[in-house]
């Protein structure tokens, strides 16, 4: 049994609330060494308080300021900024990390994890899809483990053969199938799509998510982006990925081989479930998620995806054949056209509308470093605030 030190990058959000409640089902197995939040303070304090990590890192010194007054009488270093989390994900008493942080502000410390030869649990989509390129290669030059959280790719390597060389064809894989569940809106007539309000698009029927998350879900860009990851994480060609929407969430992604076999991984839907997996890789241990009894269930589910539908989807797997620095700019345009729908700017069908048009004017460009990269995602960003002011 081996003790795992553990920085959780994000541990205020959904994925480092549960990682934190695996990690306190498990004390004699993991020891917390870091944590860092971005705006709930509070939730931070009480985290580190419970946990005691030697170091708690924010984004700004206002907040750091805050949580130093929070903390007084505990032995935490409050530390701020983007270099501090870069710091945490590399500290050499830090032998895994979580990668939690939602957004391109995840991919800068999760590169830093990687480049420092550790353990990387990757929770955060835009890593992979922003800087895939040089973020495998950084796995590969240091010696770093990548074990994926999101439950489709967490599910997708556990139904690899182990080792996996990284090339599907010398494992007889025919395609990886990725589940979605069709979101709140898998049913919902067309027609009445304008009409879509953020609180109905939050509404996951599955899972508790993030609002941004929970949204791209609903467009299921999320699934679009997780094409990329895959393409990414298991060096599959776009064709060699499908998508299959199953409503009930039990069957997390399959892996279809040459023989014809197709190997699952079934569970509830609970992220404390491929969390759990990649902590405690190669070994198992309990989560506190109810057993799955599929005689209740009854039935298990299966419809082809809908590009006309979920127009978004088709947008990730364009961005993904286009190459260059295409999945970049969709991943930030895709941010800003979020948010802003969140905040009542734009309309629901405005989304893939807007992404459509800085894919088609900025997609395809070539980037030979993180920086080109950076300023790629910044003129997306840009372009796509534009067209949603304009509209």
């Amino acid at each position: 049994m081996t003790m795992r030190y553990l920085t959780i990058l994000g541990s205020t959000g959904t994925i480092g609330v549960n990682t934190l409640d695996v990690v306190a089902r498990h004390p004699d197995r993991f020891k917390i060494v870091a944590l860092s939040g971005q705006n709930q303070i509070a939730k931070l304090a009480e985290q580190c308080r419970h946990f005691k990590p030697k170091y708690a890192v924010v984004l700004d010194p206002a907040r750091a300021l805050a949580l130093k007054t929070a903390l007084a009488g505990l032995n935490v270093e409050v530390l701020y900024g983007v270099e501090a989390l870069e710091r945490i994900a590399s500290l050499a008493e830090v032998d895994t990390v979580m990668a939690a942080i939602v957004g391109a502000a995840g991919m800068r410390p999760a590169l830093a994890a990687a480049q420092a030869g550790k353990r990387v649990l990757l929770a955060n989509k835009e890593t992979l899809v922003m800087a895939g390129q040089f973020f495998m290669a950084a796995v590969r030059a240091s010696g770093a483990t990548l074990l994926p959280i999101d439950s489709e790719h967490n599910a997708i390597f556990q139904s690899m053969p182990e080792p996996y060389s990284g090339n599907p064809a010398a494992h007889g894989i025919r395609r990886i199938l990725l589940t979605a569940s069709g979101g709140p809106f898998r049913t919902r007539p067309v027609e009445t799509l304008a009409a879509v309000t953020p609180e109905q698009a939050v509404a996951h029927p599955n899972w508790s998510m993030g609002k941004k998350i929970s949204v791209d879900s609903a467009t299921m860009m999320n699934k679009g982006l997780e094409v990329i990851e895959a393409h990414w994480l298991f060096n599959a060609r776009p064709d060699q990925i499908d998508v299959v929407v199953h409503p009930q969430s039990i069957v997390h992604s399959m892996v279809e081989y040459q023989d014809g076999s197709v190997l699952a991984q079934l569970s509830n839907p609970d992220m404390r479930i491929p969390i759990a997996h990649a902590l405690a890789y190669p070994e198992r241990v309990a989560t506190g998620v109810p057993w799955l009894d599929l005689a209740k269930l009854g039935q298990l589910t299966f419809e082809a995806s809908d590009t006309d539908r979920f127009p978004c989807l088709k947008l990730a797997y364009q961005a993904l054949a286009a190459g260059g620095s295409s999945t970049t700019v969709l991943n930030a345009a895709n941010e800003e056209v979020v948010a802003a729908f969140l905040d009542r700017r734009i309309p629901y069908l405005t989304i893939p509308k807007i992404l459509g048009r800085v894919l088609e004017r900025l997609g395809g460009q070539p980037a030979a470093s993180l920086t080109e990269l950076e300023t790629i995602d910044a003129k997306a960003r840009a372009l796509a605030i534009e067209l949603i002011a304009a509209r």
